[in-house]
């Protein structure tokens, strides 16, 4: 009788959503500091992935940790695992708070 396949160790990386103006994916910029091969002071290297989110409950500011998965679509290669910090709504006003005119 077969053994079920265990799956390997996927990558995981965390970064802030920067849009999610598409259906069910979500654009994450990842940061990470290395040092320059040459000069050996760090550097911040940024990126960006998109990746899939299912029920679109990914908002812009948030920070998200990512898993690797199959390939989505031609860009798509990572899912959404967890919203780990919401981000705080910039210019979001309520309709209360408006002036009168």
């Amino acid at each position: 009788m077969a053994e079920p396949k265990e799956r390997g160790r996927r990558n995981v990386k965390v970064g802030e959503v920067v849009s999610a103006k598409m259906d069910k994916t979500i654009v994450v910029e990842v940061t990470r500091r290395v040092p320059h091969p040459r000069y050996r002071r760090v550097v911040t290297r940024r990126k960006k992935f998109y990746a899939h989110d299912e029920n679109n409950q990914a908002r812009v500011g948030d920070v998200v940790r990512l898993i690797e998965c199959r390939p989505m679509s031609r860009l798509k290669r990572w899912r959404l695992s967890e919203i780990l910090r919401r981000g705080v709504q910039v210019g979001a006003v309520a309709p209360e708070e408006l002036p009168e005119a």
